[in-house]
């Protein structure tokens, strides 16, 4: 007994002394990227600007922290309530929480099962009979009786090479993970509706001025009928007027199409039907274009991008499942124990002999055809597998903002471009149609200039949306400043003293 406890004492100090270290790699956080730009060269402070919506300079500010809710520097008051009516009914964002907390589960349930022992009570009660036979003695007659049994057995595996606390550190990073995940399908909802809320004014803007060129050119076709009659032109002019406002009344139905399709994509986005959502409606002129654009650091980047995150705590997974692999190669130890007692009648169970027992036992693997060391090789290659998708993901959020860059960079000229040309085309089209009317100029040239007119006035309110939607496209590329949130609700409170 005295020998008994001994080993059992000195089981549990090595495993003590053993416990201190787990075999397999400790995870190191990767260095952020080294470089310096987004772009190849570098970018204008400021860039241009145009008059009209849309049209402001927006200023780069190298190194500003981008705001939680960054979706109301646009400044609408309309856009900002559906964004939090979105984030508190959007079914992705509950099915995202929901798998969050699956992963915090599973980690519970876990650590228990690892870290602590596992203590079960039993009881039992069974009729037995039993024959002199049995033990050698036929005239012994049969015994009938009862047997009643209560114990408390406890076990417990020693985690002496770290392969337990391995296993959790991987369930860990997969409770980041998801939380990551989480972040990322806040951003990807917001960015989405920001995005549909722009397409939305833009459709309105676009149908509007189809409705304007429509009825101008309904008054023109108005003149040149008259003029048909009076003999002053011919009849192809008028064919030729009938078929340009055919063709402008043609082009109308597929723009409400896209609006009542993006409506429907903001209904469903906000988590609601698109019979009963109930939607405001946007236009371009109610939204501000920020004019301030906070821009990360590059080397920031890495710790801002929730898919980065994401693609960090699969590498840190990856890592830890190496441990594991690496544990199973070595042996395994388990103590077990049990107290009980045992009575042939039920009232007289906790009177009875009592019943116990320590035992203590080690698994050492010997041979299993190259089972374990194929595993551990397979969790290197899959942590190998983990880093390349992290580099290629940094990469690529490098390239989202650096795309963004440019987008922003080359819309507020392409803006400008577009806006002195409508202003040009407006002006002609004014003076054809004065012209015309004193029959100084031919019906083509009039025709023309209504086409140049139209063409450029839908162009114009493109690309005014163009610069909300890659506004919005940099707050998405440079990952929405959801780290705001936790810095805030890390922050200690500050309580006065009354």
């Amino acid at each position: 007994m005295i020998s008994l406890r001994l080993s059992l004492v000195a089981t549990i100090a090595f495993a003590g002394l053993a416990g201190c270290a787990a075999v397999g790699p400790n995870f190191q956080q990767p260095d952020p990227p080294r470089a310096g730009l987004y772009t190849e060269t570098p970018l204008p402070q400021a860039t241009a600007s145009a008059p009209g919506i849309g049209g402001a300079s927006q200023r780069l500010v190298s190194g500003a922290d981008i705001p939680e809710q960054w979706w109301t520097l646009f400044r609408s008051d309309a856009l900002d309530r559906l964004i939090r009516q979105a984030l508190a009914d959007s079914p992705n964002l509950a099915a995202a929480q929901a798998t969050l907390r699956q992963a915090k589960e599973n980690l519970a349930a876990e650590t228990g099962a690892r870290l602590y022992p596992a203590v079960d009570a039993k009881a039992s009660a069974t009729r037995e009979k039993t024959t002199g036979a049995a033990f050698g003695q036929p005239a012994a007659g049969a015994n009938i009786f009862n047997l009643y049994n209560a114990s408390v057995n406890v076990s417990y595996a020693l985690d002496v090479f770290g392969g337990a606390r391995r296993e959790l550190e991987a369930l860990q990073s997969l409770v980041d993970y998801q939380g990551f995940q989480l972040e990322g399908a806040y951003l990807a909802l917001s960015s989405n509706i920001v995005t549909a809320a722009v397409r939305e004014a833009s459709l309105r803007a676009q149908i509007r001025a189809t409705q304007d060129i429509i009825s101008a050119e309904q008054s023109q076709l108005d003149v040149v009928e008259r003029q048909f009659q009076l003999g002053a032109i011919s009849r192809s002019d008028v064919l030729a007027q009938r078929t340009q406002l055919a063709q402008t009344q043609a082009s109308l139905p597929p723009l409400e199409r896209d609006l009542a399709k993006t409506r429907h994509q903001l209904a469903v986005l906000a988590g609601r039907f698109p019979s009963e959502a109930a939607l405001p409606d946007f236009e371009l002129d109610a939204m501000d274009l920020p004019q301030e654009l906070p821009v990360s650091l590059p080397s920031a980047l890495a710790r801002q991008r929730p898919d980065i995150r994401a693609a960090e705590a699969l590498l840190h997974q990856a890592s830890a499942q190496i441990g594991v692999a690496t544990a199973n190669l070595y042996p395994q130890i388990t103590l077990s124990g049990s107290f009980g007692t045992q009575g042939l009648q039920l009232h007289n169970l906790f009177g009875g002999p009592t019943l116990w027992s320590l035992g203590a036992g080690i698994l050492q693997p010997l041979f299993h055809g190259g089972e374990l060391t194929a595993k551990r090789r397979a969790a290197i290659a899959a942590y190998e597998q983990a880093e390349a998708q992290y580099r290629e993901t940094v990469l690529q959020a490098f390239q989202n903002v650096a795309d963004a860059l440019r987008a922003l960079e080359a819309d507020a000229r392409a803006l400008k471009a577009q806006s002195d040309a409508e202003a040009v085309a407006r002006e002609a089209l004014a003076l054809a149609q004065r012209q015309f009317q004193l029959g100084a100029v031919s019906y083509l040239a009039l025709l023309n200039a209504q086409r140049q007119y139209e063409q450029t006035r839908v162009a114009l309110v493109q690309a005014q949306a163009t610069r909300y939607a890659d506004t919005a496209a940099l707050f998405q590329a440079l990952g929405g400043g959801w780290w705001q949130r936790e810095a805030a609700s890390a922050a200690p409170t500050n309580v006065k003293a009354n």
